[in-house]
């Protein structure tokens, strides 16, 4: 469930006995194991536990207080999400279905002057498997566009189902593993930015489900976990 933010894999959990005060925290695996693929940026267990459960007492707390304020603050908010990720997948479907109509225009054109002799059987034969290969090749890309689009649209009904689920855990005071599961679909991790005077800042990112990437994000500064 936690993932890297920068190469996507899983975080892997360790221990550091060596410290004064042994702790427990995540680190990215692609950096482990001797790839060095990843930058080595960890994340500590006690301060991770502290915000997650943090940040799922304020929804459940939201979500007992005033149900349509929080209904109306996640469909504004998926709202923008949708519509920017809307945005960008209907221009690549534009392009995609315009040369579509390219491809299958010049195979019709390449097919006529092989007909008409203009053009050998073996220039025929090499561009036809060409623009086959790209019409299959834009079509799967095409459908794929589609579903994506189709599946992006969140309803209302999904915001409810998350809110009913958020009732269901009045003021959680553990992170359970049917918490987790139930609620959230991945946590994502950045690397820490150091200040001047030694602070680390970091940044955590969770994915709920049914209502995508919270809106909120936490930077974790303090002396004491560097």
């Amino acid at each position: 469930m936690i993932k890297c933010a920068d190469c996507g894999w899983s975080l892997a959990y360790g221990e550091n006995k060596q410290n004064k005060n042994p702790y427990g925290y995540y680190h990215c695996s692609k950096n482990g194991q001797g790839l060095r693929q990843c930058s080595m940026h960890y994340i500590r267990y006690d301060v991770l536990y502290a915000y997650v459960l943090a940040r799922l007492q304020y929804w459940s707390m939201l979500a007992q207080k005033d149900e349509d304020k929080l209904l109306k603050r996640l469909l504004n908010a998926s709202d923008r999400e949708r519509n920017s990720a809307k945005k960008k997948q209907a221009a690549e479907l534009k392009k995609a279905e315009k040369r579509k109509a390219e491809v299958d225009g010049l195979f019709a054109k390449m097919y006529e002057d092989w007909s008409a002799g203009r053009i050998t059987e073996y220039n025929f034969n090499m561009l036809s498997e060409k623009y086959q290969n790209e019409q299959k090749e834009l079509e799967t890309k095409i459908r794929q566009l589609h579903e994506t689009m189709e599946a992006a649209v969140q309803t209302a009904a999904d915001a409810e189902k998350w809110i009913a689920l958020m009732k269901q855990y009045v003021n959680p005071v553990e992170l359970t593993a049917e918490l987790l599961n139930t609620l959230i679909e991945k946590i994502t991790v950045h690397e820490a930015v150091k200040g001047e005077d030694g602070s680390r800042e970091q940044e955590v990112e969770i994915y709920y489900r049914f209502i995508a990437k919270s809106t909120d994000l936490s930077f974790l500064h303090n002396n004491i976990f560097n």
